[in-house]
């Protein structure tokens, strides 16, 4: 493997690695960095472009990367909220800008994924260790116990608020990170750097517990029990490591039904986003919600009503239901399909499920662990957030889809020979 630092290349192919490197780096940080990084990488890829260099941009992949920016783009022509829909538009620009770069740069994305993906997810283990020292150090000052981390106050939202970062947004991140390590684990050899490995598995998994997010939490079980043994391991050994695996996954299960404020948000919460609307509590199902936002899309059920009405649409029929909760906080439908079905109507969403469905068979015939992962990441959020509507959660939709097309290339197994660092 390439060294991480020096990577043997052009100076135009190792600028261009260092600043993909550290948009990497950047997203679990303020936006202001993410976007300053990916303009100059826009920027370089434009001055060193050569005609010669171009790979080909209308293809099927580059279609279900940008799909859903063409989306927004086709629904703004028929938007009672043109300004919104704009506005809309302008974060998705990333999803349209990340595939344009790639096809332009001459950077080999196949050569240093490992140390892209590297990098990015000892970023992601540096932050949580920040976030767990924050924690700490706010448990002291307010003289609290120890065991208060284990408390609403420092969970979910909380945890990640030192970030200003949505809980969910963040354990996305933290979601492929944890898979790549557990990828480095299965291949490594050497005990030292195996167990490096361990302990960063270790810290990202109780990350992904602290954070709480319920759909990333789903995502990574499947990830974890059914993909990794799929993709990586021989026969001889996927047996045993699927028992070792759901082993650990029911400790871990176990370990939050005996912890109040993780059993409250991981079961209790679920119970009350999955039940009916009694009519008498301060937070309004999500299910609840789901209804009335399927009856507004239904409303114009093909095309839907446009990019940007979404909020507005929905405020009517949140407080007529006594959502006021929602209404008050301008809240959209917490379900990216949903969201999809109101403003590109059944058109919006069969696109959106053709690009998933492309990710989805492209990491099945590369047997790409990574993509497989991160399809299902995004998946399980699109039911429970309106994560291409916030730029985090665009950003991460861009920068991995692409990153992880554009890089596939089959994935090595345990029977294969070690990564080196």
């Amino acid at each position: 493997m390439e060294k991480l630092l020096k990577p043997d290349d052009t100076l135009s192919n190792r600028i261009s690695y260092y600043l993909i490197a550290l948009l990497l780096l950047s997203l679990p940080y303020n936006l202001f960095y993410s976007h300053l990084l990916l303009t100059g990488l826009a920027v370089h890829t434009l001055i060193q472009i050569r005609k010669s260099d171009i790979k080909a941009v209308f293809t099927k992949a580059n279609f279900a990367l940008t799909a859903v920016f063409f989306i927004t783009l086709f629904s703004i022509v028929y938007s009672t909220n043109k300004p919104q829909g704009f506005t809309e538009l302008g974060r998705q620009v990333t999803i349209l800008l990340i595939p344009l770069i790639c096809c332009f740069n001459t950077l080999d994305l196949k050569k240093y994924r490992d140390n892209l993906l590297l990098i990015f997810s000892a970023g992601c283990v540096i932050t949580i260790i920040y976030l767990f020292f924050h924690a700490l150090y706010t448990v002291r000052y307010y003289h609290l116990p120890v065991r208060a981390l284990a408390s609403p106050a420092f969970t979910n939202h909380n945890f990640s608020e030192p970030l200003e970062m949505h809980a969910t947004f963040f354990s996305m991140q933290i979601g492929i990170g944890l898979i790549y390590f557990i990828y480095r684990l299965i291949l490594q050899k050497r005990r030292p750097i195996k167990i490096t490995y361990w302990v960063c598995c270790a810290v990202l998994a109780v990350g992904i517990v602290q954070l709480s997010a319920k759909s990333v939490f789903v995502a990574l079980m499947l990830a974890v029990n059914i993909a990794v043994p799929l993709f990586l391991l021989s026969k001889q050994v996927r047996k045993k490591f699927v028992m070792v695996a759901m082993s650990a996954s029911l400790l871990v299960i176990a370990g939050i039904f005996a912890t109040g404020a993780y059993k409250n948000r991981f079961v209790t919460d679920l119970r009350k986003d999955l039940s009916k609307s009694t009519g008498a509590e301060l937070t309004d199902p999500r299910l609840a919600r789901w209804g009335v936002a399927l009856k507004v899309a239904a409303q114009s059920p093909v095309i839907g009503h446009g990019a940007g009405t979404e909020i507005a649409l929905l405020q009517d029929p949140f407080f007529d239901h006594h959502f006021y909760r929602s209404y008050i906080a301008e809240l959209n439908a917490h379900n990216q399909f949903i969201s999809l079905f109101i403003k590109s109507g059944l058109t919006g969403v069969l696109v959106y499920l053709l690009a998933l469905l492309f990710g989805f068979k492209t990491a099945v015939i590369k047997q790409d662990v990574m993509l497989l992962s991160f399809m299902l990441i995004i998946t399980c959020v699109s039911f429970s957030e309106n994560f291409l509507d916030v730029d985090k959660g665009i950003f991460f939709y861009g920068v991995f889809f692409s990153l992880l097309v554009f890089s596939a290339a089959g994935q090595a197994t345990e029977n294969q020979p070690e990564i080196k660092v």
